[in-house]
């Protein structure tokens, strides 16, 4: 396997080779892990993320998982690097981790069935799918603001080729204790699956990324919590919580909520209102 990381070097943008706890520039230049700065490892033109992957995910919230994948879009202005802030508005409450897998596109990929599609993977990264639950209500169809708004798609610290995604632990951790304990085994669809129904319409060009799906206890993180995601093989992205300067504007749009769907959703299906059983998506 060979990880490849994408840091600030003297305030250029470099591509860098993990060499045990070094990065090495193309140049013959080293940096200390410990003293690097990090970016994200790829610079998608899209990223897709499945819903509901998870068998044990699928299990928490007490729902039929559907018979294929359905999906929703992260903006690219989502991205975040490893060692980067993720920010919570002010005046927000629910915003969730979530530890993902995430896939990287190395080939233009389109029209391929699941045999072929690990031909058109360059390799696997870390990714945390945090959702802003506070807009659920206004943004459930396209969960454009809950899993898109600014900082929330970390993904990182590298990107590691030669990875076989099979029977790999998938951990998150706030403040060094451990809140998602997930295995590659229970997804429903597995990596190569995902790619080649996205590309079935979507042309994926290189460096798209596709997020694969959480496992059960995605919950709500504050300010000042520092979550990690560790999966075998590929390493640990750390990322600190912090709240936003200013509050969500209030004189435009739909504003945060505390309804029973947002609640609920953001403790993982802890439905305290059982009358109540709103689709659950990402």
């Amino acid at each position: 396997m060979r990880e490849i990381r994408r840091i600030l070097l003297n305030g250029i943008v470099a591509e860098v080779v993990r060499d045990g706890e070094d990065l090495v520039a193309g140049d013959g230049r080293r940096i200390k892990i410990s003293d690097a700065h990090h970016l994200p490892p790829v610079v998608p033109s899209k990223i897709i993320c499945v819903h509901l992957n998870h068998v044990s995910r699928v299990k928490e919230f007490q729902i039929k998982l559907s018979k294929t994948p359905t999906y929703f879009h992260k903006p690219t202005s989502a991205l975040n690097s490893h060692g980067g802030a993720v920010v919570r508005p002010k005046g927000c409450k629910w915003l969730n981790f979530e530890g993902e897998v995430a896939i990287v596109i190395g080939r233009t990929c389109r029209n391929i069935s699941p045999s072929q599609a690990g031909d058109y993977i360059r390799g696997y990264s870390i990714a945390n799918d945090y959702g802003l639950h506070d807009f659920r209500d206004t943004d459930a169809g396209s969960m454009l603001r809950v899993k898109g708004s600014d900082s929330l798609c970390p993904i990182g610290p590298g990107l590691v080729e030669g990875w076989d995604f099979r029977h790999k632990y998938l951990r998150t951790f706030v403040n060094g204790e451990i809140k998602q304990d997930g295995n590659t085994d229970e997804m429903t669809w597995d990596m190569h699956y995902l790619v080649a129904d996205i590309a079935r319409t979507i042309t994926l060009e290189v460096g798209d990324v596709l997020l694969s799906g959480t496992p059960a206890f995605s919950r709500p993180v504050k300010p000042g919590d520092l979550v990690e995601v560790e999966v075998e093989g590929l390493g640990r992205l750390s990322n600190l919580i912090v709240e936003g300067p200013t509050a969500i504007r209030d004189d435009v749009g739909a504003q945060p909520t505390e309804s029973e769907e947002v609640v609920s959703t953001a403790l993982g299906g802890d439905w305290e209102f059982r009358g109540i059983r709103a689709p659950i998506r990402g």
